[in-house]
């Protein structure tokens, strides 16, 4: 029997999962899908408090996230679970059965961007679905333009070497239910014994290896990588971006006027490579890690 569409978010009471909960409701919401808040703990412990909170102090985490949520959103489907520990197996486990998971990480200022915990760290590089890495302290506000009138762009990291469908069918979606435009990132390099240069890309004049038709070849693999997702998705507003230097720099300046930012992790390891590790650990918006071939 297949499981119903859900969106899930893991939640330990923290204020950093308060705000992946509030970001996870309104992106249920966008999607027309129920949440699922999950708590990995056996006991029935009181909550720290929060800043919303209200005066119950016998009422345990799941209770009081959950309570605090059917307050903000009231229109909202939520299922409130609680799972035996550990909390990797527990959300490991309730990833194989969500759209996503939402988990929360601590956020600073400036260039630091994120604090992931190790739970939360062991469970985007493992997880069968995407994961989305929320910074605590984001508000609804940063994800719209200086003027509020829409939201930022989508960005998507691309490697137009491999598979890049799982990345950009999760991207375009976002954008599309944010009637934001989609901003497709393929950073490129040339071997760094062939690169003598600095301060840009290399031109076929001054680099031996042909380094124009390097750029040329890696154009061509971003629109075709992107052609066939701009049919299925024809109102979102596509912008390709092809940059040459290192994909971790460029993603984290583009990160910084996102609404969203989409990288990819290979399935076949449980470990996140040295770009995705950088983003999720750096970059100041929501970040969705995407499980691909």
């Amino acid at each position: 029997m297949t499981s119903p569409r859900v969106l899930t978010v893991g939640t330990d009471g923290s204020p950093e999962s308060l705000h992946a909960a509030d970001w996870a409701a309104r992106e249920a919401l966008r999607r027309g899908l129920p949440l699922r808040l999950v708590h990995a703990d056996a006991t029935q412990r009181p909550a720290p408090r929060a800043p919303w909170d209200v005066d119950l102090p016998s009422r345990g985490v799941l209770d009081r996230a959950a309570l605090h949520l059917s307050y903000s959103f009231p229109e909202l489907e939520i299922l409130a679970r609680r799972r035996p520990p550990p909390p990797i197996t527990a959300l490991l486990d309730v990833a194989q059965e969500s759209e996503f998971l939402v988990l929360g990480s601590r956020g600073f200022s400036g260039y630091s961007g994120f604090l992931v915990g190790s739970v939360a760290l062991a469970v985007t590089a493992r997880s069968l679905c995407p994961v989305v890495l929320v910074r605590a302290g984001g508000l609804p506000l940063d994800e719209r333009t200086s003027d509020g009138s829409g939201f930022r762009p989508v960005v998507v990291g691309l490697d137009v070497t491999g598979p890049a469908d799982e990345l950009l069918s999760y991207a375009f979606e976002a954008a599309a239910v944010r009637g934001a435009p989609l901003h497709a990132v393929h950073a490129w390099t040339v071997p760094p014994l062939r690169a003598p240069l600095t301060g840009g890309p290399p031109t076929g004049d001054r680099l031996p290896g042909d380094a124009a038709r390097r750029e040329s070849e890696r154009r061509r693999a971003l629109s075709g990588a992107v052609r066939a997702w701009r049919g299925k998705y024809p109102d979102v507003p596509v912008v390709e971006r092809l940059l040459y230097g290192q994909p971790g720099h460029h993603l984290l300046k583009a990160s910084t006027n996102a609404s969203l930012t989409v990288v990819g992790r290979r399935c076949d390891t449980n470990r996140l490579g040295g770009t995705t590790h950088s983003v999720v650990h750096h970059v100041t918006s929501p970040v969705a890690v995407v499980p691909h071939p």
